[in-house]
């Protein structure tokens, strides 16, 4: 039987898994159907096709790390532990680089510079992205393969189904496998995290300048710029705080697979760790001005149908346009 307040986490984790898959599959749907139609995808929606399906497997994982928890026995196999792990680690680390990838565009796009590294970036960003994408998935199988030889071995059975004792022998392996996951997980974020900081200092200078040369203009002047510059502030600085949330959290939820199982560490762990690619996801919605319309479209089309009314022929032709 388990404890109540671990019921309750794993009630809320569920429903945020719902709302992320609901939300990651949106931004896929959208952008990939957008790319059948034969229109352009720009240099964002490529970064968004991927980061939102790496969400969606990410989501998975955590799902099965729930199973791994608490109720699924075929994860106490060395050998399914390690291919989970590793594709785990695998598709947080793409995500992550992926989301710093899309904030760094945005950022090369909105501000105003005359650095001459920055000038050649915003120049040639459109080309670079595709290798940026394939970059970091290589440098996230890098960081995740060695995991494959890495086996926690506290209560871990064998292939046949041969369970071994706790011992402190086997206490000090899955402490030194588990300080090994430890440090893959801080090198493959430690890199685009700083990038996602640098990149957040950098575009909230950039609004305060512009700020500053717009104080000559009449105050009733509407600066479209200061709008473009604060939905992407908000927007990396949420990511920030999900992500630095849910890296902490993700550690506690390592440390306590390795030592005992603390419930109320578990639980709120596993909430936070899961709020992190579903809130992101409808942050991204939100902050969208095309997936808003897409979606808002969506919205008037189940309203139609539930009202039992046709849609308007012009919300049929703005849906997915």
């Amino acid at each position: 039987m388990l404890p109540p307040l671990l019921i309750v986490s794993i009630s809320i984790v569920a429903v945020e898994v719902v709302v992320g898959f609901i939300g990651n599959g949106f931004i896929t749907t959208a952008n990939i159907i957008n790319c059948i139609k034969g229109k352009k995808t720009s240099s964002a929606d490529l970064i968004l096709i991927f980061l939102s399906t790496s969400r969606f497997i990410l989501q998975a994982t955590v799902l099965m790390h729930i199973h791994s928890l608490y109720f699924a026995d075929v994860f106490k196999l060395a050998s399914v532990y390690k291919d989970f792990a590793a594709v785990w680690m695998f598709v947080n680390h793409s995500s992550l680089w992926f989301s710093t990838w899309l904030y760094v565009l945005y950022c090369v796009k909105i501000i105003n510079t005359t650095h001459w590294l920055l000038l050649q970036i915003k120049c040639r960003i459109a080309e670079m992205v595709p290798w940026l994408l394939l970059g970091s998935l290589v440098i996230s199988s890098m960081i995740s393969l060695p995991l494959l030889w890495i086996t926690p071995d506290t209560y871990l059975c064998s292939s046949t189904g041969n369970c071994r004792e706790n011992s402190t022998a086997d206490i000090m392996d899955w402490d030194s496998s588990s300080l090994y996951l430890l440090l893959l997980y801080f090198v493959g974020c430690f890199f685009p995290l700083v990038l996602s900081v640098v990149t957040s200092a950098l575009l909230i200078t950039s609004l305060w300048k512009h700020r500053k040369t717009m104080q000559c203009y009449a105050d009733t002047f509407t600066d479209a710029m200061i709008d473009v510059h604060l939905n992407a502030i908000k927007s990396i600085i949420s990511f920030l705080i999900l992500y630095l949330s849910s890296f902490v959290a993700q550690i506690l939820l390592i440390l306590s697979t390795s030592q005992s199982k603390d419930v109320v560490k578990v639980a709120v762990s596993l909430v936070v760790v899961e709020a992190y690619p579903s809130m992101h996801s409808i942050i991204l919605i939100i902050v969208n001005s095309k997936l808003k319309l897409v979606f808002r479209n969506l919205c008037l089309h189940f309203k139609c149908h539930l009202e039992d009314k046709p849609p308007s022929p012009r919300l049929e032709r703005n849906t997915f346009q």
